[in-house]
């Protein structure tokens, strides 16, 4: 099964955040007025500390959406709506996976417009570390696998003999004097980003691996790369190397003095 990966749009997770934000906000306001003649029965004051409560979820989800909206369309933003922003993605996320199944859109699709959001906001913040505190974060299915030479340990095994991707990426990873890392799960790559202790990630995994990683390290920042799948899933996968020199650079302190 070959895998297409198309240019994702960055409105799709947008529109189902919106929807999703207007139905939580529906649904805690048809909450509030069911139980409002109990709690009045229990305190006079409770139905309208409950409405209180009701109205700074509803406003906080809105802002964290309207704070999406507004870096996407270019408009200055404060870093902390960024981090608020985040949070509430990672409220809908699931959500928003739910209702595109519900309508029949695939989670893919889903999963790709959310790391194409990401990167979007995660470059607007314009973050520049110095090269050793950039990291390459790849699955090991990037490995050719009939290579007989374990790299999940110790990433200079690799022999670059062009079999597979891994010799190139640890060719930039020489050039630009960053952390390179290939994992084999999500334990794993948890340990390894524990032990690097990087500010910035470039990750290349499929789309559920790199939802789920982008999640999982936040507040760190992630750029996400799709690997390309020609062969099926987690299979001698493939990456496009001109995009992960181009999110090195994005993350990179000083260009010039890292490069050989």
């Amino acid at each position: 099964m070959i895998n297409v990966i198309y240019r994702p749009k960055k409105r799709l997770f947008i529109a189902l955040a919106s929807i999703c934000t207007l139905l939580t906000s529906l649904f805690c306001y048809a909450l509030w007025r069911i139980t409002m003649p109990g709690l009045t029965q229990l305190n006079d004051y409770l139905p309208a500390i409950f409405g209180g409560m009701v109205i700074l979820v509803v406003l906080g989800m809105c802002a964290g959406v309207l704070g999406i909206v507004l870096a996407i369309l270019g408009f200055p933003t404060f870093r902390i709506f960024h981090f608020w922003a985040w949070h509430v993605i990672n409220f809908i996320f699931p959500l928003a996976i739910f209702l595109g199944k519900m309508i029949d859109i695939p989670r893919n699709k889903i999963e790709q417009s959310f790391i194409e959001v990401n990167n979007h906001l995660v470059r607007k913040q314009k973050i520049k570390v110095p090269a050793n505190r950039i990291m390459i974060l790849t699955p090991h299915c990037i490995q050719l696998d009939t290579c007989t030479f374990k790299i999940t340990r110790n990433i200079e095994n690799c022999h670059q003999c062009g079999g597979c991707c891994v010799g190139k990426l640890l060719e930039l990873a020489h050039k630009y004097g960053i952390h390179l890392a290939v994992a084999t799960g999500g334990t794993l790559a948890r340990q390894v980003v524990k032990s690097v202790k990087p500010k910035t990630i470039v990750a290349v995994a499929c789309e559920r691996d790199l939802t789920s990683g982008i999640q999982d390290v936040f507040p760190l920042p992630v750029l996400g790369v799709l690997n390309e799948r020609p062969n099926g899933p987690c299979f001698n996968t493939f990456v496009d190397i001109n995009k992960v020199e181009e999110a090195i650079k994005t993350f990179l302190e000083d260009e010039g003095a890292n490069a050989n």
